[in-house]
């Protein structure tokens, strides 16, 4: 039995911190990721992930800048709670997609769910942007620091990931 695992990189580089995601992309692309595991880097366009997913994977881990009011360059791993597109209120629902600007995880993730493509294990690592809308290149010093250790997360999860989707059926993989 395989195991896909899709890591979806997501930030604009052009906007500070922002480009975070793009960054640990990079780090993740210097030191390929076990086979099954697939790393894009989409940039702004959100749209991306949502057809890379309709591949079919068994998890999908996406890194983003989020702001969370934590302290500058804080990594954290998230499972993120998709609410079932078909009870959201009309009015929510296209108050979150008037805009086409994708690239916000939450949006994301709703409407891959809405479409029948979002795997049942979903992981966010998120870091707390120092400045994420000032125009310009490059990360704060916290963020860029925080860089290496993201890409080790999303190592460790997508490893993980990968043993829970290969292990024979009711099998336990156990963490190593």
């Amino acid at each position: 039995m395989t195991g896909r695992i899709l890591v979806a990189c997501v930030g604009n580089v052009l906007r500070g911190d922002d480009g975070f995601g793009v960054r640990v992309a990079e780090v993740l692309d210097r030191d390929p990721l076990p086979g099954g595991v697939d790393l894009i880097e989409t940039g702004i366009g959100g749209m991306s992930v949502v057809h890379q997913l309709i591949d079919r994977y068994d998890a999908l881990i996406v890194v983003d800048a989020v702001d969370r009011g934590e302290a500058p360059g804080t990594v954290w791993v998230l499972e993120p709670e998709i609410p079932e597109p078909s009870e959201m209120d009309p009015d929510a629902w296209r108050a979150l997609f008037s805009n086409l600007h994708l690239a916000e995880p939450y949006r994301i993730l709703l409407l891959a769910r809405s479409l029948g493509v979002l795997p049942g294990t979903v992981r966010l690592v998120g870091c707390q942007p120092l400045d994420a809308e000032t125009h310009g290149e490059g990360l704060s010093e916290p963020v860029a620091r925080a860089v290496a250790i993201a890409a080790r997360q999303v190592r460790r999860l997508a490893e993980q990931a990968l043993a829970v989707a290969t292990a024979p059926a009711g099998a336990t993989p156990v963490a190593g």
